[in-house]
Formats: C-alpha cells, structure tokens, sequence
C-alpha cells in the first residue's frame, strides 16, 4: 500500500496504569470511528504504544477521544510524527 496525500504516522505512547484495564480494546473501539490504520499494543515495559496513520487532524481526533475516555489511567503521553508509510490495512491490537 502506498502513502496517501498529507498522511501523518503518530506513535503515541502512553504511561500509567493503561495495562489491564481495557486501554487497547477501548482505543480499537474508538479507532474504528476515524478514517485511520495502525495498531495499538501492550509494551513490556508497562506502557501502551499506538501507531496510527492518516490526516492530522483525525490523528489528532484520535488522540482527544482517547484522552477523553482513557485520560484517568494516563499519568504521561508523549508522540512522534512520521512519514505516514501506508503500510496498514485497518486497526488492530497486536500482542
């Protein structure tokens, strides 16, 4: 697949107690109702990463409602922008 017009990658990290208290499911959920791909996955390490591709303004869109929903167990989030790469066909939790 190739990268579309004005497509961004977020890689979004998420720090607090976001494991274990549906964080993945919910962002899939949420994910579902913007025009993005990527994936959203446990890290060993504790945190959450989501990687999601598409306008910058439906990533940011992303980013709120999950923020909106999930902001309780967040203690810190930090992102990256990217070159989008195209190379996810919808959302997923990946383990």
């Amino acid at each position: 697949m190739t990268e579309a017009a004005g497509h961004e990658q977020w890689q979004v990290h998420y720090e607090g107690m976001v494991q274990g208290v549906g964080f993945r499911y919910t962002t899939r959920r949420i994910a579902s109702r913007f025009p993005i791909t990527g994936y959203v996955k446990n890290l060993p390490d504790g945190r959450v990463l989501l990687v999601a591709e598409g306008q910058p303004d439906q990533l940011q869109r992303l980013v709120d409602a999950v923020a909106a929903e999930m902001g309780r167990y967040v203690r810190r989030t930090t992102r990256n922008a990217l070159a989008a790469t195209g190379e996810f066909d919808g959302f997923e939790i990946r383990f």
